[in-house]
Protein backbone atom coordinates (compact mmCIF):
# COMPACT_ATOMS: atom_id res chain seq x y z
CA UNK A 1 0.00 0.00 0.00
CA UNK A 2 1.39 3.39 -0.93
CA UNK A 3 1.73 6.30 1.49
CA UNK A 4 -1.22 8.19 -0.10
CA UNK A 5 -3.36 5.04 0.27
CA UNK A 6 -2.31 4.72 3.89
CA UNK A 7 -3.32 8.33 4.56
CA UNK A 8 -6.65 7.88 2.83
CA UNK A 9 -7.33 4.72 4.83
CA UNK A 10 -6.61 6.55 8.04
CA UNK A 11 -9.06 9.27 7.13
CA UNK A 12 -11.72 6.69 6.30
CA UNK A 13 -11.33 5.21 9.78
CA UNK A 14 -11.39 8.54 11.60
CA UNK A 15 -14.29 10.83 10.78
CA UNK A 16 -12.84 14.31 11.17
CA UNK A 17 -16.33 15.73 11.52
CA UNK A 18 -16.56 13.91 14.85
CA UNK A 19 -13.27 15.27 16.18
CA UNK A 20 -13.94 16.75 19.63
CA UNK A 21 -14.27 20.52 19.63
CA UNK A 22 -11.13 22.20 20.86
CA UNK A 23 -11.17 24.79 23.62
CA UNK A 24 -11.59 28.39 22.54
CA UNK A 25 -8.41 30.16 21.49
CA UNK A 26 -7.20 32.91 23.83
CA UNK A 27 -7.25 36.42 22.38
CA UNK A 28 -4.19 37.69 20.55
CA UNK A 29 -3.33 39.88 23.55
CA UNK A 30 -4.12 37.26 26.19
CA UNK A 31 -0.49 36.92 27.27
CA UNK A 32 2.17 39.49 28.14
CA UNK A 33 4.94 39.57 25.54
CA UNK A 34 8.37 39.93 27.14
CA UNK A 35 11.61 40.82 25.41
CA UNK A 36 15.15 39.95 26.39
CA UNK A 37 18.57 40.22 24.81
CA UNK A 38 20.05 36.77 24.36
CA UNK A 39 23.21 37.07 22.27
CA UNK A 40 25.14 39.68 20.26
CA UNK A 41 22.56 42.39 20.84
CA UNK A 42 19.68 40.28 19.48
CA UNK A 43 16.47 40.16 21.51
CA UNK A 44 13.82 37.45 21.51
CA UNK A 45 10.15 38.02 22.20
CA UNK A 46 8.53 35.41 24.43
CA UNK A 47 5.60 34.52 26.62
CA UNK A 48 6.35 33.40 30.17
CA UNK A 49 3.43 32.23 32.25
CA UNK A 50 3.11 30.21 35.46
CA UNK A 51 6.39 31.29 37.07
CA UNK A 52 7.24 28.94 39.91
CA UNK A 53 6.13 25.78 38.15
CA UNK A 54 8.41 23.31 36.44
CA UNK A 55 9.72 25.08 33.30
CA UNK A 56 8.67 23.88 29.86
CA UNK A 57 10.15 25.42 26.71
CA UNK A 58 7.78 25.22 23.72
CA UNK A 59 9.52 25.80 20.37
CA UNK A 60 7.62 26.58 17.17
CA UNK A 61 8.58 25.74 13.61
CA UNK A 62 7.62 27.02 10.14
CA UNK A 63 5.22 28.50 9.07
CA UNK A 64 4.61 29.26 12.72
CA UNK A 65 5.39 31.69 15.49
CA UNK A 66 4.77 31.50 19.22
CA UNK A 67 1.07 31.85 18.36
CA UNK A 68 0.83 28.18 17.39
CA UNK A 69 1.06 27.45 21.15
CA UNK A 70 -1.84 29.70 22.15
CA UNK A 71 -4.08 26.73 22.98
CA UNK A 72 -1.42 25.07 25.13
CA UNK A 73 -0.17 27.79 27.46
CA UNK A 74 -3.08 28.10 29.90
CA UNK A 75 -3.76 24.33 30.26
CA UNK A 76 -0.09 23.60 30.96
CA UNK A 77 0.13 26.43 33.48
CA UNK A 78 -2.98 25.03 35.18
CA UNK A 79 -1.21 21.65 35.35
CA UNK A 80 1.66 23.18 37.34
CA UNK A 81 4.13 24.23 34.70
CA UNK A 82 5.97 27.44 33.92
CA UNK A 83 5.54 27.81 30.17
CA UNK A 84 8.15 29.67 28.11
CA UNK A 85 7.15 30.28 24.50
CA UNK A 86 9.59 32.30 22.35
CA UNK A 87 9.62 33.51 18.79
CA UNK A 88 12.81 32.24 17.16
CA UNK A 89 15.10 34.96 15.84
CA UNK A 90 13.61 36.57 12.76
CA UNK A 91 10.11 35.24 13.52
CA UNK A 92 7.11 37.05 14.93
CA UNK A 93 8.06 39.76 17.39
CA UNK A 94 11.71 38.75 17.78
CA UNK A 95 14.56 40.74 16.29
CA UNK A 96 15.96 40.17 12.86
CA UNK A 97 19.61 39.16 12.87
CA UNK A 98 21.95 42.02 12.00
CA UNK A 99 24.38 39.37 10.71
CA UNK A 100 21.61 37.70 8.66
CA UNK A 101 22.39 34.56 10.66
CA UNK A 102 19.58 32.01 10.82
CA UNK A 103 20.31 28.34 11.31
CA UNK A 104 19.67 25.45 13.70
CA UNK A 105 22.61 26.16 15.99
CA UNK A 106 21.93 29.91 16.13
CA UNK A 107 18.35 29.15 17.21
CA UNK A 108 19.58 26.56 19.72
CA UNK A 109 22.11 28.86 21.36
CA UNK A 110 19.51 31.66 21.56
CA UNK A 111 17.09 29.36 23.38
CA UNK A 112 19.70 28.25 25.89
CA UNK A 113 20.59 31.87 26.62
CA UNK A 114 16.91 32.71 27.11
CA UNK A 115 16.00 29.83 29.43
CA UNK A 116 19.28 29.47 31.31
CA UNK A 117 20.67 33.00 31.45
CA UNK A 118 17.55 35.18 31.28
CA UNK A 119 14.97 32.98 33.03
CA UNK A 120 17.55 31.44 35.34
CA UNK A 121 16.59 27.78 35.05
CA UNK A 122 19.08 25.04 35.85
CA UNK A 123 16.87 22.43 34.18
CA UNK A 124 14.05 22.50 31.64
CA UNK A 125 11.66 20.28 29.74
CA UNK A 126 11.51 20.86 25.99
CA UNK A 127 8.74 20.43 23.43
CA UNK A 128 8.89 21.07 19.68
CA UNK A 129 7.79 20.15 16.18
CA UNK A 130 8.87 21.07 12.66
CA UNK A 131 11.95 23.35 12.74
CA UNK A 132 11.53 23.61 16.50
CA UNK A 133 11.92 19.85 16.83
CA UNK A 134 15.13 19.88 14.80
CA UNK A 135 16.46 22.73 16.93
CA UNK A 136 15.74 20.74 20.07
CA UNK A 137 17.69 17.72 18.82
CA UNK A 138 20.70 20.01 18.60
CA UNK A 139 19.78 21.63 21.93
CA UNK A 140 19.67 18.40 23.94
CA UNK A 141 22.89 17.15 22.35
CA UNK A 142 24.67 20.51 22.66
CA UNK A 143 23.77 21.01 26.32
CA UNK A 144 23.83 17.48 27.79
CA UNK A 145 22.13 17.17 31.15
CA UNK A 146 20.28 20.47 30.83
CA UNK A 147 16.99 19.20 29.42
CA UNK A 148 15.21 16.55 31.48
CA UNK A 149 12.87 15.23 28.80
CA UNK A 150 11.78 15.98 25.24
CA UNK A 151 8.45 15.85 23.39
CA UNK A 152 9.10 15.55 19.65
CA UNK A 153 6.57 15.55 16.82
CA UNK A 154 6.14 15.94 13.05
CA UNK A 155 9.60 17.11 12.08
CA UNK A 156 12.89 15.97 10.58
CA UNK A 157 14.27 12.99 12.54
CA UNK A 158 17.93 12.86 13.56
CA UNK A 159 20.13 12.09 10.58
CA UNK A 160 21.12 8.51 11.36
CA UNK A 161 21.23 7.63 7.69
CA UNK A 162 23.28 4.43 7.93
CA UNK A 163 21.06 3.06 10.70
CA UNK A 164 17.90 3.85 8.73
CA UNK A 165 19.25 2.08 5.65
CA UNK A 166 20.30 -0.92 7.75
CA UNK A 167 16.76 -1.10 9.15
CA UNK A 168 15.31 -1.22 5.64
CA UNK A 169 13.85 2.28 5.57
CA UNK A 170 13.66 3.69 2.05
CA UNK A 171 15.30 7.11 2.36
CA UNK A 172 13.69 8.25 -0.87
CA UNK A 173 10.30 8.07 0.84
CA UNK A 174 11.17 10.23 3.85
CA UNK A 175 9.26 13.32 2.84
CA UNK A 176 10.60 15.43 5.70
CA UNK A 177 14.03 15.14 4.05
CA UNK A 178 13.37 14.57 0.35
CA UNK A 179 11.23 16.05 -2.37
CA UNK A 180 7.56 15.15 -2.15
CA UNK A 181 4.16 16.79 -2.39
CA UNK A 182 5.57 19.96 -0.81
CA UNK A 183 8.84 20.15 -2.71
CA UNK A 184 7.67 23.32 -4.44
CA UNK A 185 7.79 25.44 -1.29
CA UNK A 186 11.12 23.94 -0.20
CA UNK A 187 12.70 24.71 -3.55
CA UNK A 188 11.22 28.17 -3.92
CA UNK A 189 12.15 29.28 -0.43
CA UNK A 190 15.52 27.56 -0.48
CA UNK A 191 16.87 28.07 -3.99
CA UNK A 192 14.96 31.07 -5.38
CA UNK A 193 13.93 33.24 -2.41
CA UNK A 194 14.47 36.52 -4.26
CA UNK A 195 12.16 35.52 -7.10
CA UNK A 196 9.56 34.25 -4.63
CA UNK A 197 9.73 37.45 -2.59
CA UNK A 198 9.27 39.47 -5.78
CA UNK A 199 6.06 37.55 -6.50
CA UNK A 200 4.82 38.12 -2.96
CA UNK A 201 5.08 41.89 -3.20
CA UNK A 202 2.19 42.88 -0.92
CA UNK A 203 1.17 42.04 2.63
CA UNK A 204 -1.97 40.34 1.32
CA UNK A 205 0.01 38.09 -1.02
CA UNK A 206 2.49 37.16 1.69
CA UNK A 207 -0.28 36.24 4.10
CA UNK A 208 -2.14 34.28 1.44
CA UNK A 209 1.01 32.29 0.68
CA UNK A 210 1.46 31.33 4.33
CA UNK A 211 -2.26 30.75 4.72
CA UNK A 212 -2.16 28.05 2.07
CA UNK A 213 -0.05 25.94 4.40
CA UNK A 214 -2.87 25.96 6.92
CA UNK A 215 -5.41 25.17 4.21
CA UNK A 216 -5.21 23.85 0.68
CA UNK A 217 -1.68 22.42 0.97
CA UNK A 218 -3.11 19.98 3.50
CA UNK A 219 -0.35 20.12 6.08
CA UNK A 220 -2.99 19.66 8.75
CA UNK A 221 -6.30 17.88 9.08
CA UNK A 222 -9.16 19.46 7.12
CA UNK A 223 -11.07 21.92 9.25
CA UNK A 224 -8.33 22.35 11.84
CA UNK A 225 -8.12 26.09 11.22
CA UNK A 226 -10.95 28.56 10.73
CA UNK A 227 -10.52 31.68 8.63
CA UNK A 228 -10.04 33.62 11.87
CA UNK A 229 -7.34 31.17 12.97
CA UNK A 230 -5.51 31.55 9.66
CA UNK A 231 -5.62 35.34 9.97
CA UNK A 232 -4.11 35.02 13.44
CA UNK A 233 -1.32 32.72 12.27
CA UNK A 234 -0.40 34.64 9.11
CA UNK A 235 -0.31 38.17 10.50
CA UNK A 236 3.35 37.96 11.67
CA UNK A 237 4.42 36.95 8.14
CA UNK A 238 2.99 40.04 6.46
CA UNK A 239 6.32 41.81 6.91
CA UNK A 240 8.66 40.90 4.08
CA UNK A 241 11.83 40.92 6.19
CA UNK A 242 10.39 38.49 8.71
CA UNK A 243 8.93 36.28 5.99
CA UNK A 244 12.31 36.06 4.28
CA UNK A 245 14.06 35.35 7.57
CA UNK A 246 11.71 32.41 8.10
CA UNK A 247 12.83 30.91 4.79
CA UNK A 248 16.54 30.99 5.68
CA UNK A 249 16.64 27.50 7.19
CA UNK A 250 15.52 26.08 3.82
CA UNK A 251 18.42 27.84 2.12
CA UNK A 252 20.97 25.88 4.13
CA UNK A 253 20.49 23.01 1.65
CA UNK A 254 21.30 25.40 -1.20
CA UNK A 255 24.61 26.83 -0.05
CA UNK A 256 23.62 29.33 2.60
CA UNK A 257 26.42 29.46 5.22
CA UNK A 258 25.64 28.35 8.76
CA UNK A 259 27.18 29.53 12.01
CA UNK A 260 28.30 25.96 12.80
CA UNK A 261 27.11 22.44 11.99
CA UNK A 262 24.13 21.21 14.04
CA UNK A 263 24.38 18.12 16.22
CA UNK A 264 21.77 16.23 14.23
CA UNK A 265 23.81 13.17 13.29
CA UNK A 266 23.70 11.31 16.58
CA UNK A 267 21.07 9.33 18.45
CA UNK A 268 19.12 11.02 21.22
CA UNK A 269 19.60 9.38 24.62
CA UNK A 270 17.26 11.74 26.49
CA UNK A 271 13.84 10.35 27.53
CA UNK A 272 11.55 11.38 24.67
CA UNK A 273 7.84 11.19 23.98
CA UNK A 274 7.27 10.74 20.23
CA UNK A 275 3.96 12.04 18.86
CA UNK A 276 2.70 11.98 15.29
CA UNK A 277 -0.23 13.65 13.56
CA UNK A 278 -0.91 11.30 10.61
CA UNK A 279 -2.74 13.78 8.33
CA UNK A 280 0.55 15.52 7.52
CA UNK A 281 1.52 16.05 3.87
CA UNK A 282 4.98 17.33 4.88
CA UNK A 283 6.21 14.71 7.34
CA UNK A 284 5.16 11.23 6.28
CA UNK A 285 4.73 8.03 8.32
CA UNK A 286 8.40 7.17 7.83
CA UNK A 287 8.96 9.69 10.64
CA UNK A 288 7.57 7.11 13.05
CA UNK A 289 9.95 4.36 11.90
CA UNK A 290 12.96 6.69 12.02
CA UNK A 291 12.13 7.85 15.54
CA UNK A 292 11.90 4.26 16.74
CA UNK A 293 15.56 3.96 15.78
CA UNK A 294 16.93 7.41 16.63
CA UNK A 295 15.53 7.85 20.15
CA UNK A 296 17.08 5.34 22.53
CA UNK A 297 14.81 6.06 25.51
CA UNK A 298 11.44 6.74 23.96
CA UNK A 299 7.80 6.58 24.87
CA UNK A 300 5.61 5.98 21.83
CA UNK A 301 5.35 6.74 19.00
CA UNK A 302 1.82 7.84 19.82
CA UNK A 303 -0.26 8.48 16.68
CA UNK A 304 -3.01 11.04 17.31
CA UNK A 305 -6.00 10.90 14.95
CA UNK A 306 -7.56 14.08 13.66
CA UNK A 307 -4.23 15.88 13.58
CA UNK A 308 -1.53 16.67 11.08
CA UNK A 309 1.51 18.91 11.12
CA UNK A 310 0.08 21.38 13.64
CA UNK A 311 -0.62 18.74 16.25
CA UNK A 312 -0.41 21.04 19.26
CA UNK A 313 -3.19 23.21 17.84
CA UNK A 314 -5.36 20.69 16.02
CA UNK A 315 -5.63 18.27 18.95
CA UNK A 316 -4.74 20.50 21.87
CA UNK A 317 -7.06 18.42 24.04
CA UNK A 318 -4.90 15.32 23.63
CA UNK A 319 -1.58 17.12 23.31
CA UNK A 320 -1.89 19.10 26.55
CA UNK A 321 -2.87 16.04 28.56
CA UNK A 322 0.00 13.95 27.19
CA UNK A 323 2.61 16.66 27.75
CA UNK A 324 1.38 17.38 31.28
CA UNK A 325 1.47 13.68 32.14
CA UNK A 326 4.85 12.99 30.53
CA UNK A 327 6.65 15.65 32.55
CA UNK A 328 4.65 14.86 35.69
CA UNK A 329 7.44 12.98 37.45
CA UNK A 330 9.99 15.76 37.00
CA UNK A 331 7.38 18.33 37.99
CA UNK A 332 6.77 16.44 41.24
CA UNK A 333 10.51 16.34 41.99
CA UNK A 334 10.67 20.07 41.19
CA UNK A 335 7.92 20.84 43.72
CA UNK A 336 9.68 18.86 46.45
Amino acid sequence: MTNPQIRQTRRMHYDLRLRPAQSSTPAADAFVIHRAEVRDGLSLAYVREGIGGYPLLLVHGYPETKRIWWRNIEPLVAAGYEVIVPDLRGFGDSDLSIKDEYDIVAYSRDLYALVHDVCGHAHVGVVGGDVGGAVLVDFVNRYPGYADKLVFFNTVPPMLIEEYVAAGIDLANIRAINNGPTSDYRYLQGATPDALAAELDTEAKRRRYIGGMYGHRLWGSPGGFTDTDVDFMTEPFADEAHLRASWAVYQLAHGRPMSEPPLMGRAVELPTLILYGPDDQVVGPDFVHCCEIAFRDRTGPVVIPGAGHFLQWERADVFNALVAAYFGDVRERWIR
